[in-house]
């Protein structure tokens, strides 16, 4: 009987303990490293492609209206690119899924994409629509551009509505936080979110879960000194 209660008491510490193994890559041709360029003009000529990917906004879907990209954007040739989609409803009446899906597909479908990423913080009203334009977009798209996603950190904890969605990837977003949305510096409760992070240049954590592809947002343009900075904070997460 004390074995017994010896092997109880291992067993209740080893599921209570942090889960930090992150789960096979599901982007595995892509770089462990991506710089978000979002809507400005953006000249990165010192990017390293063979170290680094972009993540190019394509357009936003604001109010139920396609906006492509209209900010150039220029990267050295061969840069592994994922597209990224921002929706923002604002509490307007969302589009039907499958207009929206017509604009995400026709952006991502640019020479060079490897996969389409979805932002979108959605109300708990519209998940219903989001898991139907996800569900679409997966449907549309080649097999081999990947469909991936970025999440609140309260989505990938003790929310988990997004655990059955069909995305290869959802970042968790570690920046910008509301209210809710603490993270506590351990492992992510949803076994999709445990790929990578999403952090900001200016609200950079000092620790990230280990073995994540790390995503760069920065509020201003991309410069070499910005570029270096964010390297140096990858190695500091190693």
């Amino acid at each position: 009987m004390r074995l017994f209660g010896v092997i109880l008491l291992i067993a209740s510490a080893l599921a209570s303990t942090p889960r930090t193994v992150p789960a096979v890559d599901p982007l595995p041709a892509f770089p462990r490293v991506v710089f978000w360029a979002w809507e400005r003009p953006e000249k990165m000529p010192f990017l390293d492609p063979k170290a680094a990917g972009v993540a190019m906004l394509g357009g936003t879907i604001r109010a139920g209206v396609c906006h492509s990209r209209m900010q150039p954007l220029r990267l050295p040739a061969e840069t592994p690119i994922l597209v990224t989609v921002r929706i923002e409803s604002a509490g307007a009446a969302l589009p039907a899924v499958a207009d929206a899906a017509r604009c995400a597909v026709s952006w991502a479908l640019m020479p060079g994409t490897r996969a389409l990423q979805i932002d979108f913080d959605a109300r708990v009203s519209e998940r219903g629509w989001y898991r139907e334009l996800l569900t679409e977009l997966r449907r549309r798209l080649p097999a081999q551009v990947a469909l991936t996603m970025t999440a609140l950190a309260s989505w990938c904890e003790q929310d988990g509505w997004i655990g059955d969605l069909p995305v290869a990837e959802a970042v968790p977003m570690l920046f910008r936080m509301g209210p809710g949305e603490v993270w506590n510096r351990r492992d992510f409760d949803v076994p999709v979110c445990r790929t990578s992070v999403g952090v900001a240049t200016d609200e950079l954590p000092a620790k990230i879960p280990s073995g994540r592809r790390v995503y760069f947002f920065h509020p201003s343009r991309w410069t070499e000194d910005d570029y270096h900075a964010a390297w140096k904070a990858v190695r500091s997460y190693q």
